[in-house]
C-alpha cells in the first residue's frame, strides 16, 4: 500500500507578510522629504481695493488725491481732483527708478498733507514684482534717516506719524 507524502496532508498556515521594513522604509522617506523641503515666508503687503458707490462722498477739505503713476521711463505724482501733475521723477542712469527722489518728495508731501494716508498707483506699464513693491516701500515707510512728522491722534495728542502713506490703492489693475 502506499502512503501519500506527508507535506500533502499537513496544511500550514498561510505566511503574513511582514510589513514592519516597509513602513519603516516609508517613514524614513517621509522625514527625508520634509527636512529637503523648502519652506518659503510668503510677505504681504496691505491694499485696498477701490470702492465703487452711488453716494456723494462726505463733504470735507480738498482731498490730497495722491496719485503715482508708473511708466516706462518715469514715476509721475499726480495730486488734486481732477488730478494735476505736480513732479515728474525720471529713471537713473543705470535705468533704474529714483527710489531716493521719489521718496524724498512723499516725505515734503507728508509734512504738509500730514492727515492723508491714502496714495493711488498705477502702473501702467508691464513692471516687475520686485520694482512694484520697492515703489510701494518708498511711499509707505519712514526712514530713520527721514524728519520726523507729528500728527495729532483722535485724543488731540501730537504722536510721531508712523508711515507717510500707508493706505495704497491700485488704481488700474488689468488681468
Amino acid at each position: 500500500m502506499l502512503r501519500a507524502p506527508s507535506r500533502r496532508k499537513r496544511k500550514d498556515p498561510p505566511q503574513r507578510l511582514n510589513l514592519i521594513p516597509i513602513l519603516d522604509a516609508v517613514f524614513i522617506f517621509i522625514f527625508f522629504l520634509l527636512m529637503s523641503a523648502n519652506f518659503i515666508k510668503i510677505f504681504e503687503v496691505q491694499s485696498d481695493v477701490p470702492i465703487i458707490s452711488s453716494d456723494s462722498p462726505p463733504p470735507k477739505e480738498k482731498p490730497l488725491a495722491l496719485t503715482v503713476k508708473v511708466t516706462g521711463t518715469s514715476l509721475n505724482i499726480y495730486k488734486g481732483v481732477p488730478s494735476a501733475l505736480i513732479k515728474k521723477i525720471n529713471k537713473t542712469a543705470s535705468g533704474d527708478y529714483d527710489l531716493e527722489s521719489l521718496h524724498t518728495y512723499v516725505v515734503q508731501l507728508k509734512q504738509n498733507f500730514k492727515s492723508e494716508r491714502s496714495v493711488i498707483l498705477e502702473p501702467i506699464v508691464d513692471i516687475d514684482y520686485e520694482s512694484i513693491v520697492k515703489i510701494m516701500d518708498a511711499i509707505r515707510l519712514f526712514r530713520n534717516t527721514d524728519e520726523k512728522v507729528w500728527i495729532k491722534d483722535k485724543d488731540g495728542v501730537e504722536t510721531q506719524a508712523k508711515y507717510l502713506f500707508d493706505k495704497i490703492v491700485f488704481g488700474n489693475i488689468r488681468s
